[in-house]
């Protein structure tokens, strides 16, 4: 641990985040990110994968564009009150060197699923805070809590879970869409404004900017964002079955003060067992997968370091 950062720092109110030039894919990376090399090939056969139903015909109502500038406002300033704070880690964190090594692996294999994501800024940070929650908002913007990493002690498979489920929503702009559903009910919706960034629809986006803080999805986007998750974590060489054990450190942590996470992502024993049922759907991607040349592994626990 360095002097710079305090993984405690950031108060335990912070709120949880929900949750295309064609740039060649190993030169998605900017800033920090890059330092950890290349990013892998794609093979073949990894386009071989699961299905999943089209996109919300409620995202075609708000700009994905506004979306996303909505929510590199959002994490910005979320890192600018962090490092005042002390609660951003440096770049050459173990964890954060950890967590890079993870996204460069899976990050690839995203591509296909959403063209956008091939001029997306990916960048990935850890915040310096108990809470057990990770976020991936529009646009590629990722972070994990300090708390999620230390408190459930998670193996590299079991962020690569966390992170692929993460990624996924972002994907599949599931926050798009309930920005979509929450202004078609309210009326404001108007398609022609939407599309061109005008009137009352693109003003409603704009304000609608913090709701990236605290978005709920429906259980349809959890269980997307699970498969797919899954999905990209197996292609980028990390057991699936990681999924079931990171679920059971979730239901095992909630019986105390339950997880910030689980305030925007609903646990129970049916996540699991849809879980366990997708597996044989990617199995053979994890099979068939490069493995990690390198595993690194969680915090050490507090006992340990005293």
């Amino acid at each position: 641990m360095t002097a710079e950062f305090n993984p405690c720092a950031l108060p335990s109110t912070v709120p949880a985040f929900g949750c295309t030039c064609r740039l060649h894919a190993r030169r998605l990376f900017t800033g920090a990110l890059l330092a950890g090399g290349a990013l892998a090939a794609v093979p073949s056969w990894a386009r071989d994968g699961v299905e999943v139903g089209n996109e919300s015909q409620f995202a075609k109502f708000v700009p994905a564009e506004q979306v996303e500038e909505a929510a590199l406002g959002q994490y910005a300033e979320i890192k600018k009150q962090a490092a005042q704070q002390k609660a951003l880690a440096p770049d050459n964190h173990p964890q954060v060197v950890r967590l890079r090594a993870i996204a460069q692996r899976i990050i690839p294999y995203s591509l296909d699923w959403n063209p956008r994501a091939r001029q997306w800024k990916w960048e990935i940070n850890l915040l310096g805070s108990k809470q057990v929650n990770a976020f991936c908002m529009p646009g590629g913007k990722i972070a994990f809590y300090y708390g999620i990493l230390d408190q459930l002690q998670l193996t590299d498979h079991e962020v690569a879970m966390v992170m692929g489920h993460e990624i996924a929503h972002a994907l599949r702009e599931h926050a798009r869409e309930r920005m979509g559903k929450t202004l078609a009910t309210r009326g404001a919706i108007e398609l022609g404004a939407a599309i061109f960034g005008l009137g009352n629809a693109g003003r409603t986006v704009a304000d609608m900017g913090g709701q990236l803080l605290t978005l709920k999805f429906g259980r349809e986007d959890e269980s997307e964002a699970d498969l797919v998750g899954m999905e990209l974590a197996a292609r980028a060489g990390y057991d699936p079955q990681a999924g079931v054990t990171l679920w059971n450190k979730m239901a095992e942590a909630s019986k105390g003060a339950p997880p910030q996470f689980l305030s925007t992502h609903p646990s129970g024993p049916s996540r699991i067992r849809d879980i366990q049922a997708n597996l044989p759907k990617v199995q053979g991607l994890y099979a068939k997968a490069a493995k990690p040349e390198q595993m690194f592994g969680p915090p050490k626990p507090a006992a340990a370091k005293s």
